[in-house]
């Protein structure tokens, strides 16, 4: 790939010219490991595919959709390099694989069967697709040694009231705690919350927040995150095949009210699903201190509201055939306050 700036590089040890030792290579192309190849990469391929009559979605760049209705329109997803295509007409793939073959090395892998550590199981004759990481989530386990743990049904069971207090004080016992594997056992299950396990991602925004400085109760609250992992290895996301009538999209959102002990915060919680099936969701610690249930649940409300607009927009731009987008909540004040002019 062409580099749009000047850029030179040491003599690669083993090709230092003798005599020469102080000059340095001036590069012509991107090399990998260079922090400009993930930026110039993305150029070309941006460039490449829309001369292709592609168009890129205005609510996620690595987005890319071809057609102008539902039935005739083909989805290219990009992740770095890999690429995931999908249409209702098998010819069109075929026809983007030609295309994009002639311009680029690529390595054809066939039906989807896995990307990005997720697992996609199809069932034709049900109509039904299924994402897992089952193989990602036993490795996880057997990382951490819990192969041999007892399995739990929930998370986080209620007794789990995690705070900054519990954090050690005394710097021998911030040293003795710094070597356990706290922050890798929570990206790794990190991963699968924002892959195909929502259920945890409150465990996980809670569990998340005493990383650099933590206590043997955290760790306890980590092991059982993992043993209802293991537990729960089969569990993932499902989607069927629906009706365009009952193809609707709906978010459900709720909140903890007061849930951090440490600056009195409260926490967020939504889930937005389209034909049945989850396709976003979020937990998070909210940014500011709410005075009451209701300002809690009216924050929790606006920012699931947001969220809402972003998924109508980018489900617009796909072509799905959308009636209407619905956002449930439990809170009567919350809704009363929202229909309230004074303050829209």
């Amino acid at each position: 790939m062409e580099l749009e700036e000047t850029i030179y590089m040491s003599q690669p040890e083993g090709f230092k010219v003798a005599g020469k030792e102080d000059y340095v290579c001036l590069l012509k192309k991107s090399l990998y490991g260079l922090k400009q190849s993930p930026k110039q990469w993305y150029r070309r391929f941006d460039t490449f595919i829309t001369k292709n009559g592609f168009n890129r979605s205005s609510y996620d760049s690595c987005v890319y959709v071809k057609g102008s209705t539902y039935q005739d329109m083909v989805y290219l997803l990009l992740y770095v390099d890999d690429m995931l295509l999908a249409s209702k007409k098998l010819v069109e793939v075929q026809k983007l694989k030609m295309i994009m073959q002639s311009e680029f090395d690529m390595k054809n892998l066939g039906k989807a069967q896995r990307i990005l550590g997720m697992d996609i199981l199809r069932n034709e004759k049900k109509d039904v697709l299924f994402l897992s990481q089952k193989e990602y989530l036993d490795k996880v386990i057997k990382r951490f040694g819990m192969v041999d743990a007892k399995p739990v049904s929930v998370p986080l069971s209620a007794h789990f009231k995690l705070s900054a207090e519990m954090c050690p004080k005394k710097e021998e016992e911030v040293k003795k705690m710094a070597i356990v594997p706290y922050t890798s056992a929570i990206g790794s299950v990190m991963y699968a919350m924002v892959c195909p396990r929502p259920g945890i991602a409150q465990s996980v925004s809670l569990v998340s927040r005493y990383m650099s400085n933590l206590e043997r109760a955290h760790c306890e609250a980590v092991k059982r995150l993992l043993r209802h992992l293991k537990g729960s290895l089969n569990t993932g996301l499902l989607f069927k095949r629906s009706e365009e009538s009952t193809f609707l999209i709906k978010g459900y959102v709720d909140d903890d009210y007061v849930g951090d002990l440490d600056k009195r915060r409260s926490s967020i919680g939504y889930i937005f699903t389209l034909g049945g099936g989850c396709i976003s969701w979020k937990s998070q610690i909210q940014s500011i201190v709410a005075l009451s249930t209701t300002e809690s649940e009216y924050i929790a409300v606006t920012e699931c509201i947001e969220e809402a607009f972003w998924v109508k927009g980018i489900t617009a731009e796909l072509g799905i055939p959308e009636k209407r987008l619905t956002v449930f909540c439990d809170s009567q004040s919350a809704i009363h306050l929202s229909r309230n002019q004074m303050y829209q």
